[in-house]
């Protein structure tokens, strides 16, 4: 299966840039009220994610700050516990299966690194699920039709 299937399209995921500042950081978390997101460089290459513990131990750890101040911290400056690893096009289902069981999304490049978009792993769990389904369907009618018999 190609895993394309799966992609959610740069154009439909929210990101930030490297050079985004913690505030601006902490406002587009909010308001797509997600709690990691991918950062990408200006040439569009996927950079790494931040989190919102990344955030608030970064912000715990490093500055004693307000709101305005957080204009001033640029997000890449705030360490991070780690990266979602990005998967290339052709991916095997099994590569990507891997990879999504160790974070919510995982991000796709292309052959320039470009980033594409993402695999979030509820989109894997419920095709997971579909096929189990539609599977076990013909096995419950022979068990059925067996205890008639």
């Amino acid at each position: 299966m190609n895993i394309l299937f799966f992609l959610t399209p740069k154009q439909d995921v929210a990101f930030i840039y490297d050079d985004f500042t913690l505030r601006q950081t902490l406002e587009k978390m909010e308001y797509h009220r997600y709690s990691s997101i991918p950062i990408l460089n200006r040439k569009g290459e996927y950079v790494g994610t931040i989190t919102e513990g990344d955030l608030l131990w970064g912000i715990k750890n490093q500055y004693d700050l307000s709101l305005s101040d957080a204009e001033e911290i640029p997000v890449m400056s705030l360490p991070r516990k780690r990266d979602n690893c990005a998967v290339r096009v052709d991916t095997t289902m099994d590569e990507l299966v891997t990879a999504s069981m160790r974070q919510n999304f995982v991000p796709v490049i292309d052959d320039k690194n470009s980033f594409i978009g993402i695999i979030k792993r509820k989109d894997i769990i419920q095709y997971c699920y579909d096929r189990y389904k539609k599977e076990e369907q013909p096995r419950r009618r022979v068990c059925a039709e067996a205890s008639v018999s």
